[in-house]
């Protein structure tokens, strides 16, 4: 495993922004790049550092307004299809706050000067101690059961709890405002609570919450 350093982050990032992909320090991103300005910017990450930056769009359009935090991904694998599609996983690094947006990119897509120093702690490994897993798992059941949902639960029971926290936080379809308080929680305590919340607050609308805390 590449050991990596806040401090060799670069300052300068490629921004993806993709409602609902919320991409995790230490978690995996599938992704189905088709549109050009994108395919150029992973071409040109692939031949530079690698490096996305994955953000949460606050409304609709091909330019929309994008929230200040997101989260870098390294490309981790890459598949390309005869038709110029590309089938990318990123590998979620660090967290980070855009300081400025920068003119776009020759290929049009956007760029940002960032700061890594709030989320330092992304790099260094995750603490399970820290969570109630059995409490977050009985609220999973009854998201599952609501939502008609099935999953191997002797294997997630089998997986550490960090692993778990992200995991569900990245794949449950909660709305944009959530999805990025998630992203912005300060420890991984604090987001296992907020999706505890968002599955319990689902639970008691019967399946039909958009996920919306106050």
């Amino acid at each position: 495993m590449t050991i990596v350093h806040a401090d060799t982050l670069p300052r300068t990032l490629r921004l993806f922004p993709l409602a609902g992909a919320l991409l995790l320090p230490h978690g995996n991103l599938p992704l189905h790049i088709f549109e050009p300005r994108y395919t150029a910017m992973f071409q040109d990450a692939e031949s530079d550092d690698g490096l996305i930056g994955m953000v949460q769009p606050m409304d609709d359009g091909p330019n929309p307004k994008i929230f200040r935090v997101g989260c870098v991904g390294r490309i981790a694998n890459e598949t390309e299809a005869p038709d110029g599609r590309r089938f990318v996983t990123l590998n979620g690094v660090c967290r980070f706050d855009i300081v400025e947006e920068l003119p776009l990119d020759g290929a049009g897509y956007r760029r940002a000067s960032v700061r890594f120093d709030r989320f330092a702690d992304d790099l260094e490994e995750e603490d399970p101690a820290a969570l109630d897993a059995p409490d977050l798992l009985a609220s999973l059941r009854t998201y599952f059961r609501s939502h008609a949902y099935s999953t191997d639960w002797d294997g997630l029971e089998k997986l550490p709890a960090p692993v778990v926290v992200n995991l569900l936080s990245m794949m449950c379809p909660f709305a944009p405002r959530e999805k990025q308080a998630l992203l912005e929680a300060p420890s991984l305590r604090e987001r296992a609570s907020i999706l505890n919340a968002l599955l319990d607050l689902d639970a008691k609308s019967g399946g039909k919450s958009a996920g919306t805390l106050q």
